[in-house]
C-alpha cells in the first residue's frame, strides 16, 4: 500500500490516505515517485471549488447545473439527485507532474525498463502518491545529470513550452508574459532560450525581481498605464509581437491588457485560466489573433494517445505532449531553464496537509512547492480495513467480492446490495487504489485491492459482482467461475464471439450460477406485462422506442475494443426484454441505420426488426438525435386483442375487452433491486438461476447479428452459424 494525497470532492476535506498500489496495465509502468510538483494555481482552484457548498458549486459550474436540469426532466428529481450526489462522492487524486523510478513495466512498453528514471505527466496518473501507474506516452526518460526534483517540473514546463509553440515565436521577436507565477517564469526562460526579447509583468514585486534574475530583459509590476509605456519603449513603439497570458484569474483584465499592448496583427495566447471575453474594438482594429494553448501539447485529452499509447506520426506532429516533455528536460540539462531556482518550499508527503493549508491561505510567499517521497515504498496491492461492528449476516449468506466500483456500481448496485441482510461485503477490486479504498470504507468491505486475483483466491468469497468496462467482462467471468464463485456480471456478456465461446465452455464446466445485469425484465411493470399476456396462443407484436441521447464518439463505450459500441453495450437490454416478453429465442434480425449526423456513429440511430421462434416480431427504434426532455424508453405490446403500453418504467396502460386501465409504478423502477435480490436468492439456493443461460447467450448473439445486418444490409439468422442443422447441434449443448 502507498500514501496518496486525496481530496473529498463533496466536502473539500484533504488528507493523506493509504491505498493499494495501482494495477499495472500492458501499456504503461508503475513508477516509484521521488518528487512531485504542486501546480499551485490549478490545485488551489480545485481546493476552493471542492470546499464550496452545493450552491457555491452550482454557481461556479453552470454547465453542470444544466446537465442536472436535463437529468431531472428525463429521469425525475430523485434519480437526478442520486446521480449528482454519486458523482460528487468521488475522491480526487491531486497532482499531475512528478518524477521517479520505474519498478514494474507493462508487456507493451519495450522502450522502458525497470530502473529507468522517468518524468511523468497527467492528472490521475502523475499524482502526489508514492507509487503511480503512468501510460507510456505520458512519461519520458530523465537525461543524465538532471535531478529528480528538476525533472518533476517537466509537465508544468511542457505546458509553458506548448504556450510558446502556439504563439509561433520567431528568433528576435519581442514577447510580453503576463503573470509571473510558476508557469510564467518557466515561460520567460523558454522564450530566452528561443532567442526572444522578453518583458514580464506581475502584481507581485518579488516575482518581477525573480524574472529579472532569470534573464528577462525587462519586468515591471502590472499597472496598465505604466505597462503600456514600458511595452512601447521595449518594442520601439510597435507593440508586442506576441503576448502570452500565464496569469490565473477569472478577470478579463489580462485579455484586455494583452490587446492594448500588442502590435498590429500580433498574437495573444491564453495559457492560464483567465477570462476570455475578447474586447472586439481593440482586437478588430489591430486584427489580432487570439489563440488558446491546450495544456501539455498534441495528444492531450485523446484517449487513443494517452491511454492506448498510439503515437502521432512525427512528420505531421513533431511535438506531442511526450516530445514536449523531452524538449523541456533537454533545456534543463543544458542549463537554459533552471526549475530549482523556482522552488520555495519542500515538504515530505507526510506533511501534505500543512502544505495545502499554506496554499489555501495564500500566505508564505510560495512559488515552487515540491513533495518528496521515501525510496522504499513496498508494492502491496491489498489494504485490509477494520470493519465496524453492528451489522450481522446469517451464517448462510452471500459473501461478496466486487470487481469494479465505477459510477453505475455506486449508483445502482452497491446501495441495493448494502441493504440486503443476506449479503456480506468481503473485498472490492478496482484499477486505482483510491476508488477501491473509498468504496471499501463507505460500504464496509473487509479489504480493497487492485489485484483481481485477491478476489478469486479469497476462500470466504462465494459470489462475485463484475462491473468493469465491457471488454473485461468475459475474461473476468471465466476466471471467477473457474475459481468456484457465483457470478453477477453487468452487460454485455461479451464483446466478441471468441470471448462468448470461451464463456460458454466455462459455464458448461461449472456448477456455479451466472447472472447478467439484464435488469429490465425484473422491473415490476415489465413483469406485469408478461403476466398480462400469460397463456396466449398467438404471437406478439412489440415496438420498443429508445430516446437514447447522444454519446461522444470518443467515449469509451463507443470504442470497438473497450466498449463494444452501443449495440453490444446497450441495445442488448432491449433485445433481452423483448425475448422475455414473448418467451422465445430470437431467430433472425434485420437492422437499418439512419443517415449519419455529424459527430454520430452509424449505430447511434437505427431500427432493428427481430423475428422470434414463436412467430412474434419486435422492433427496436434506437435514436441518439432526439431531445432528452422526452422520456427515454417506451414499449408497446400487441397480441390476441390486447394492448400493453409501458412508459419509461414509470406507469403502464393496458387494454382488454374495450377497457383501458392505468398502472402506476410509484416512480421509475427499471428492476435493478429485484434482479440483485433474485441473484442473492439463487446463490442461497432458494430459487433457480434468474435468467436461463441460453437466453443470455442468444441475446448477446443477436447484438452481434445486428452489427452483421448493418454491414450486409440484409436479414441474418441469429446463432453461432448460418447453417441451421449445425445450429441445432449447438443448441443441444445448453
Amino acid at each position: 500500500m502507498v500514501k496518496q494525497i486525496t481530496q473529498d470532492y463533496r466536502h473539500g476535506k484533504l488528507y493523506v490516505d493509504e491505498v493499494p498500489v495501482p494495477l499495472l496495465k500492458d501499456k504503461g509502468a508503475i513508477v516509484r515517485t521521488r518528487c512531485s510538483v504542486v501546480s499551485a494555481g490549478t490545485e488551489r482552484s480545485m481546493l476552493e471549488f471542492a470546499s464550496q457548498g452545493l450552491v457555491g458549486k452550482a454557481r461556479s459550474r453552470p454547465d453542470l447545473v444544466k446537465q442536472v436540469i436535463r437529468k431531472v426532466k428525463s429521469d425525475g428529481l430523485i434519480a437526478a439527485y442520486r446521480a449528482s450526489m454519486s458523482r460528487l462522492d468521488v475522491p480526487l487524486p491531486l497532482g499531475y507532474s512528478s518524477a521517479g523510478e520505474i519498478v514494474e513495466v507493462g508487456a507493451s512498453v519495450p522502450s522502458f525498463k525497470v530502473g529507468d528514471r522517468v518524468a511523468c505527466a497527467g492528472g490521475g496518473y502523475a499524482s502526489h502518491a508514492e507509487l503511480v501507474y503512468v501510460p507510456k506516452n505520458l512519461m519520458v526518460k530523465i537525461p543524465e545529470g538532471v535531478s529528480y526534483e528538476d525533472a518533476a517540473f517537466a509537465t508544468v514546463g511542457a505546458i509553458a513550452l506548448q504556450g510558446v509553440r502556439v504563439a509561433d515565436i520567431r528568433l528576435g521577436e519581442r514577447v510580453v508574459v503576463i503573470g509571473l507565477g510558476l508557469l510564467g517564469l518557466l515561460t520567460v526562460q523558454i522564450l530566452k532560450a528561443a532567442g526572444c526579447m522578453v518583458l514580464g509583468t506581475d502584481l507581485n514585486p518579488d516575482r518581477v525581481k525573480l524574472a529579472l534574475d532569470l534573464s528577462a530583459d525587462s519586468a515591471i509590476v502590472t499597472e496598465p498605464d505604466v505597462l503600456a509605456e514600458s511595452v512601447a519603449a521595449f518594442t520601439s513603439g510597435r507593440g508586442a509581437d506576441a503576448v502570452i497570458i500565464t496569469a490565473a484569474t477569472k478577470s478579463n483584465a489580462p485579455t484586455e491588457l494583452a490587446g492594448e499592448i500588442s502590435r498590429l496583427k500580433g498574437r495573444v495566447v491564453a495559457v492560464g485560466d483567465v477570462g476570455m471575453n475578447i474586447p472586439r474594438r481593440t482586437y478588430y482594429q489591430k486584427e489580432l489573433e487570439y489563440r488558446i494553448s491546450m495544456s501539455y501539447g498534441p495528444g492531450r485529452y485523446d484517449p487513443n494517445y494517452e491511454e492506448k499509447g498510439i503515437d502521432y506520426p512525427y512528420a505531421y506532429v513533431p511535438f506531442t505532449e511526450q516530445r514536449n516533455l523531452e524538449t523541456f528536460l533537454q533545456l534543463v540539462k543544458e542549463g537554459r531553464v533552471t526549475p530549482g531556482r523556482l522552488v520555495t518550499h519542500r515538504f515530505s508527503i507526510h506533511e501534505a496537509e500543512e502544505a495545502y493549508e499554506m496554499i489555501r491561505s495564500g500566505e508564505g510567499g510560495y512559488l515552487g512547492v515540491v513533495f518528496t517521497y521515501p525510496e522504499d515504498s513496498p508494492i502491496r496491492r491489498r489494504v485490509d480495513l477494520k470493519v465496524e461492528e453492528g451489522r450481522s449476516t446469517p451464517e448462510n449468506s452471500v459473501k461478496l467480492g466486487m470487481i469494479g466500483a465505477g459510477n453505475y456500481a455506486k449508483l445502482m448496485l452497491l446501495p441495493y446490495l448494502s441493504r440486503m441482510k443476506e449479503v456480506e461485503f468481503v473485498g472490492v477490486s478496482t484499477s486505482t487504489g483510491i476508488s477501491g479504498k473509498h468504496a471499501a470504507r463507505k460500504y464496509g468491505f473487509r479489504f480493497c485491492t487492485t489485484d483481481n486475483e485477491e478476489i478469486f483466491r479469497d476462500k470466504d468469497i462465494n459470489a462475485v459482482v463484475i462491473a468493469t468496462r465491457h471488454n473485461l467482462h468475459a475474461d473476468l467471468t471465466v476466471r471467477a467461475l473457474a475459481s468456484g464463485k457465483h457470478v453477477f456480471v453487468e452487460k454485455p456478456l461479451a464483446t466478441g464471439e471468441a470471448e462468448l465461446s470461451r464463456l460458454v465452455e466455462a459455464v458448461r464446466n461449472s456448477d456455479r450460477i451466472l447472472m447478467m445485469g439484464f435488469n429490465r425484465r425484473f422491473a415490476p411493470l415489465a413483469v406485469e406485462a408478461k403476466r398480462f399476456f400469460a397463456g396466449r396462443a398467438g404471437p406478439l407484436s412489440m415496438i420498443y422506442r429508445v430516446n437514447a441521447g447522444a454519446v461522444p464518439p470518443d467515449h469509451w463505450t463507443q470504442d470497438p475494443e473497450e466498449g463494444g459500441g452501443r449495440i453490444v453495450g446497450e441495445v442488448c437490454h432491449f433485445v433481452d426484454l423483448l425475448q422475455f416478453l414473448c418467451g422465445a429465442r430470437p431467430e433472425t434480425v434485420y437492422a437499418a441505420a439512419a443517415g449519419r449526423e455529424e459527430g454520430a456513429l452509424p449505430e447511434d440511430n437505427l431500427s432493428v426488426t427481430i423475428r422470434f421462434e414463436d412467430g412474434s416480431v419486435g422492433t427496436i427504434a434506437y435514436f441518439s438525435t432526439g431531445d432528452r426532455a422526452i422520456p427515454k424508453e417506451y414499449v408497446e405490446i400487441y397480441g390476441e386483442g390486447k394492448t400493453f403500453i409501458l412508459e419509461d418504467f414509470r406507469r403502464a396502460r393496458f387494454a382488454s375487452g374495450g377497457n383501458v386501465r392505468v398502472l402506476r409504478g410509484g416512480g421509475q423502477d427499471k428492476g435493478q433491486k429485484a434482479e440483485l435480490q433474485a441473484f442473492v436468492q439463487a446463490v442461497l439456493g432458494k430459487r433457480p438461476a434468474p435468467i436461463p443461460f441460453e437466453e443470455l447467450v442468444y441475446t448477446t448473439l443477436a447484438t452481434f447479428r445486428i452489427m452483421d445486418s448493418l454491414k450486409e444490409r440484409c436479414e441474418v439468422p441469429v446463432g453461432w452459424t448460418r447453417d441451421l442443422e449445425q445450429e441445432n447441434e449447438i443448441r443441444r449443448c445448453f
